[in-house]
C-alpha cells in the first residue's frame, strides 16, 4: 500500500483546481486509490518525465487532469503538482 504526502503546496494548488474543476474531484480520489493498489495500472498511464522535470513521475487522473509526483521510498510517494497538461508540464 502506497503512503501519500500532501506538502502544503500541493494542497494549495488542489484546492484550487478542484474549485475550478469540481468534477475532478472523485476522479482524483478513484486515481488515488487505484495508485495506491497498483502504480503502474493501465488506466493511470504513470509514466517518467523528462526535461526540467527529470527525476519526478505522473499519473492521470482524467483526459487533461496528471498529478506530477515522487517516488521518496518504494511505498511513499509526495505529491507535488496536479492541472491540466500544460499547467504542470
Amino acid at each position: 500500500m502506497i503512503q501519500f504526502i500532501w506538502d502544503s503546496a500541493f494542497k494549495r494548488r488542489y484546492k484550487k483546481v478542484i474549485e475550478t474543476h469540481p468534477e475532478w474531484k472523485d476522479r482524483f480520489t478513484e486515481s488515488v486509490i487505484l495508485f495506491s493498489e497498483n502504480p503502474y495500472h493501465k488506466k493511470l498511464k504513470t509514466h517518467k518525465l523528462s526535461g526540467k522535470l527529470k527525476g519526478l513521475w505522473a499519473f492521470s487522473v482524467d483526459y487533461d487532469c496528471r498529478v506530477v509526483f515522487e517516488f521518496i521510498k518504494e511505498d511513499t510517494v509526495l505529491l507535488i503538482d496536479i492541472g491540466s497538461h500544460d499547467d504542470v508540464y
